[in-house]
């Protein structure tokens, strides 16, 4: 605990330096488009500062900032940006002329900020970044994570209908190698899979940035494949204001109104602002009645599932400083009703009741032009409790099962402290020293004994710019882990090579090393469905990972933009964590390590921007290692799976009415295994789960100034199941019969509303 009270003493000092502030002033204006028509959701930054807003409906827009002079710079997609010198004095209002935003389809750089020392454009990273704006995530009506990220390139979702939860995989990798942030914080899961994908609040959600590729030194641990960071919203300056979003949508055919089936979203959050201080609470409801597919009991094949999500952050900021507190609450519950006994008229069910808790105490203080120090502490109190009852239909009445395992809680506790100082030696050299804590520690009947694993490391990396066009950012992680033995240290080194002013390659090498999880070592997991246990004999995964990739603007005129990017990656692994059978006990599953296994790959993403259209179309290859090669050669030592996907985006302007279609192709999974037939003799089968397409079409309409509608079409080719040919289908996790995708073809309508007030 000593290191908290380190960090709270940090926070009490810094805030000292908050006391003394200069004396402020306000910075008023309207942003238009050509047409003199009000120029919403315009991007209004104060050159080289940390303040910012959105222009509202009207509009107009409002700052708060200490005295001095600035560039202001007002920009929006689709429209050439304005820049204009201003100067504001303590306890005025300067009142800028409007200005004007001519058509131009160019498209804006993103910022990103993982892995950066300072939040800087997408073109000035030495990692290849993808990211997903607040702007797409409203146009495909999503109300959760994972239906925005099934679009993307390289990116694979499997399903447990048993327990109602999702898994991701990211380039050939499974979900326990993917590191998923909230605002730089990692987010804790009980199983493997990275279930709380789904456990985010859709409606908080400004951006997400997917990193490719391993992570360690910046990151640690679970980040061999790479890292999803979910970027919350921030607050404007000095304003309140409140939204709202209320969505309907169809399971397949099933629908009721506001409750039962088909999947319904209500979403309220009011923010706060005045004088550097801001404050934000909401809230959300999710509910999905489940579907009933092909079951013919009373029993769905989707179970049914209730979210309730709060968050509450307050802040304070100023031009040199910082300081905020979030906390995220989750409560959900997965109602997975058994059927009849056509004998007794009886049923057993069971409930799934996941709480999360989630404290993040977060700073940034720019102690100078070339001193910044960064600081995160958090703490997450996660539950996952089992509930069974039985049930007899012809009276209602309900009594707790009292079989083994059946009336479960699982805990888990993470604690997290993180701090980075960047020191900016000149334009030509930065260096990032940093120290990073995690401390987990589990608890329940299905965890053997209360074990914790304490994480310890140092890192430091260098961003060095010898030329102009040439960016090196190598790294090293220093880490000890109370568990097991870790290198003496991680290497990584980025690169970036600016070929031409429109051309950029990257490449990286970069060292993995991840620990066993607490989940991986002591989890049991036993019911009617899984005999899985964890091994404590578990070894840590290493890795060596080469990445590498070519961005090319072909086009770059003030109405058309056309940029592509190639990308290669090829990760070997040593002693990665898996599946496989209990040699003292065939029937049950356990975490084991494969000795070998490794994945390889590409991509080719092309982004078109014109007047009022947006448009892209990527390819990628993906192969993951085939074990069997090593004993017959004649096997192909990669099984290889395309995909294709192209999002379409149309403005039209005079109804304002945004028009878009996403597609998705994936194509057929292969993986050879090893058969014993009726003679006991072994036989290598090539299986393989089909492949599939996915598409959305949605309409985005502005009814009032206050009010959005937003309506479409999800899963248009109405795919639920996916053939699987695998032989494996006796196994307690097993891998053999139809793989479930989706609920089917469903239909939505959502309204969305914000007002605010300066």
């Amino acid at each position: 605990m000593r290191h908290y009270y380190l960090l709270t003493g940090c926070f009490l000092l810094i805030h000292q330096f908050v006391l003394a502030q200069t004396p402020t002033g306000k910075l008023r204006g309207t942003a238009l488009t050509a047409d003199g028509k009000p120029a919403m959701a315009a991007t209004i930054l104060l050159k080289d500062t940390r303040y910012g807003a959105s222009s509202e409906a009207d509009g107009s827009y409002s700052l708060e900032v200490p005295e001095g002079r600035y560039t202001l710079v007002v920009q929006r997609l689709g429209l050439e940006s304005q820049t204009l010198p201003v100067r504001v004095r303590g306890g005025e209002t300067v009142t800028v002329q409007p200005l004007l935003l001519k058509e131009a389809s160019r498209q804006l750089d993103d910022v990103v900020v993982t892995g950066q020392y300072e939040p800087q454009s997408l073109r000035q990273s030495v990692y290849q970044i993808r990211t997903i704006d607040r702007e797409r995530i409203q146009l495909r009506g999503a109300t959760n994570l994972i239906s925005v990220l099934n679009n993307e390139l390289g990116i694979r979702f499997s399903n447990d209908l048993v327990l109602g939860t999702s898994d991701i995989q990211l380039m050939g990798m499974s979900g326990r190698n993917v590191k998923i942030l909230l605002d730089g914080v990692p987010m804790v899961d009980r199983g493997d899979t990275r279930e709380s994908l789904n456990q985010i609040d859709i409606n908080t959600i400004e951006r997400v940035e997917i990193v490719e590729g391993p992570m360690s030194v910046s990151y640690g641990t679970d980040a061999l494949a790479g890292i999803i960071n979910i970027i919350t919203k921030k607050p404007g300056q000095e304003r309140l204001s409140v939204t709202a979003r209320l969505q309907e949508e169809t399971a397949s055919t099933e629908y009721r109104p506001l409750t039962g089936q088909g999947v319904h979203n209500q979403n309220l959050g009011v923010t706060w602002q005045r004088k550097g201080w801001n404050a934000y609470v909401g809230g959300t409801h999710n509910g999905f009645g489940g579907w009933r597919g092909l079951s013919t009991t009373r029993a769905k094949d989707w179970h049914p599932k209730e979210q309730l999500l709060g968050n509450v952050k307050l802040g304070y900021r100023n031009e040199a400083f910082t300081i905020w507190y979030r906390l995220d609450a989750l409560n959900e519950t997965i109602d997975a009703m058994g059927p009849a006994n056509i004998n007794t008229n009886q049923a057993r069910d069971q409930n799934y009741i996941t709480g999360r808790l989630t404290h993040q105490l977060q700073s940034d203080w720019k102690a100078s032009e070339q001193w910044q120090i960064n600081a995160i502490l958090s703490y997450t109190d996660y539950s996952r409790r089992t509930q069974t009852t039985n049930i007899d239909l012809n009276t209602g009445r309900r009594t707790l099962s009292l079989g083994a395992g059946e009336q479960d809680l699982s805990l888990f506790d993470t604690k997290i402290f993180r701090a980075t100082a960047q020191y900016r030696v000149s334009n030509a050299v930065s260096f990032q020293p940093g120290v990073d804590i995690n401390l987990d520690a589990a608890s329940g009947a299905r965890i053997l004994g209360s074990p914790s694993i304490n994480d310890y490391a140092v890192f430091v990396s260098s961003e060095l710019k010898p030329t102009s066009t040439i960016t090196l950012r190598p790294g090293l992680r220093f880490i000890k882990n109370s568990v097991y033995d870790a290198p003496p240290v991680i290497p990584s080194l980025n690169a970036k090579v600016v070929l031409h002013k429109n051309t950029d390659l990257r490449f990286a090498y970069a060292r993995g090393f991840r620990s066993p999880a607490l989940r991986e070592l002591y989890f049991n997991f036993f019911d009617a469905s899984h005999s899985i246990k964890g091994n404590p004999d578990l070894k840590a995964e290493y890795s060596n990972s080469f990445n590498g990739s070519l961005t090319w603007r072909s086009i770059t005129t003030p109405t058309l933009r056309l940029t592509s990017t190639l990308t290669g990656f090829y990760n070997d692994f040593h002693n990665l964590i898996d599946y496989g059978y209990d040699p003292a006990s065939p029937g049950v599953m356990m975490t084991i390590n494969i000795n070998r296994f490794k994945t390889t790959g590409g991509t080719l993403n092309n982004t078109l921007n014109a007047k009022n259209f947006q448009f892209t179309l990527g390819f990628s290859h993906v192969g993951r290692y085939n074990s069997l090669n090593e004993n017959d050669r004649e096997l192909p030592a990669f099984v290889w799976s395309p995909e294709v996907n192209s999002n379409l985006t149309y403005h039209l302007q005079k109804i304002d009415t945004k028009v878009s279609f996403f597609y998705k192709y994936t194509g057929r999974r292969p993986i050879y295994e090893t058969l014993m037939n009726s003679e006991g003799t072994a036989t290598i089968h090539l299986a393989e789960t089909a492949a599939y397409h996915w598409a959305d079409f949605t309409v985005n309409k502005s009814l009032t100034k206050y009010l959005t509608l937003n309506t479409g079409v999800k899963n248009l080719f109405n795919v639920t199941r996916l053939n699987n040919t695998s032989g494996d289908v006796g196994g307690s996790h097993s891998t053999g019969g139809a793989v479930p995708l989706s609920y089917g073809r469903s239909y939505f309508l959502g309204l969305n509303f914000q007002w605010s007030q300066q």
